[in-house]
């Protein structure tokens, strides 16, 4: 399936939704029913009365496209994978988010490129996350660094690194504990963690992705905003936005986040994860309401 299929069954409720408030596709819609659907969809609504400023009381598919591509007209450091050998990533997210499963779907992605990956089981809190991660490794036949529960994460983290640079593996994946951002004792586990990657290896690590919840909607921008203020974010995985109908709220993310937006996670197995590309984002939120 193309990335363009991919995300179209991503956002199928939220297409459903859209049918709702505008069953018939039209090739021009009123503004007042545009901002209904925008709001259904989960679209902040300062966000939305911005997007309809300036707007005609008739609006066309054109015109509703130049309006939300706007949202991602920012300037956010984009980096790639290959720019360090190991490259490093950690990846951070409150329980609950799909943050093993996403680091799954990143190891197999990175696989299909042709590239080596090692995991590193950085989430001591918890018995069960070690757990399920060497089960996805053993899964993907991938290496992983991991301990007993309770362990000192930063050491996994610096074993890891030490590990993948030595086997010469091109990247390396650290899962980090689902922490709530309230937690300032997890706060200061997270920032050691960064500070003992940089030391295992300089720069490192190279990329920290969040994982985004896509069914908490609009709310997942406090989250994200607690993790850039502790160890700073590089870029988003919005997960499960199958399975809710708050699509919309991916512009509420890019738009207060201004960060780049790197996967979406399309459903359970390794393979559904895909590039977000703003454009074909858009298209499909415009297709089902425009002729």
């Amino acid at each position: 399936m193309a990335v363009f299929g991919f995300l179209k069954k991503a956002f199928s409720k939220t297409s459903e939704v859209i049918h709702e408030v505008a069953p018939k596709k039209r090739s021009s819609v009123p503004k007042e029913d545009f901002e209904d659907i925008l709001l259904e969809a989960d679209v902040n609504y300062d966000l939305v009365e911005r997007l309809l400023e300036g707007l005609p009381e008739s609006i066309t598919k054109v015109q509703a496209f130049n309006s939300l591509i706007s949202v991602f007209q920012y300037r956010a450091e984009w980096i790639e994978p290959g720019s360090y050998k190991p490259f490093v990533e950690m990846i951070v997210g409150v329980n609950g988010a799909g943050k093993t499963t996403t680091i799954a779907k990143l190891a197999r992605h990175y696989q299909t490129e042709g590239r080596s990956v090692m995991l590193g089981a950085g989430d001591t809190f918890r018995a069960a996350a070690i757990e399920q991660l060497s089960r996805w490794a053993a899964k993907l036949e991938i290496p992983i660094v991991s301990t007993k529960q309770g362990h000192d994460p930063s050491a996994v983290v610096y074993d890891t690194i030490q590990s993948a640079d030595a086997k010469g593996i091109d990247n390396v994946i650290i899962d980090t504990a689902g922490r709530l951002h309230t937690q300032s004792n997890l706060s200061e586990e997270l920032k050691k963690m960064a500070r003992v990657a940089d030391k295992a290896l300089k720069a490192a690590p190279h990329r920290k992705l969040l994982i985004l919840d896509g069914t908490q909607g609009s709310s997942a921008i406090n989250q994200a905003k607690a993790f850039d203020d502790i160890i700073g974010i590089d870029g988003i995985i919005i997960t499960k936005l199958d399975g809710t109908a708050k699509g919309g709220a991916v512009l509420s993310i890019a738009d207060e986040l201004q960060m780049p937006i790197y996967y979406m996670g399309t459903g359970e197995t390794p393979d559904d994860l895909v590039r977000f590309k703003a454009n074909d984002y858009i298209n499909i939120i415009l297709d089902e309401i425009f002729l």
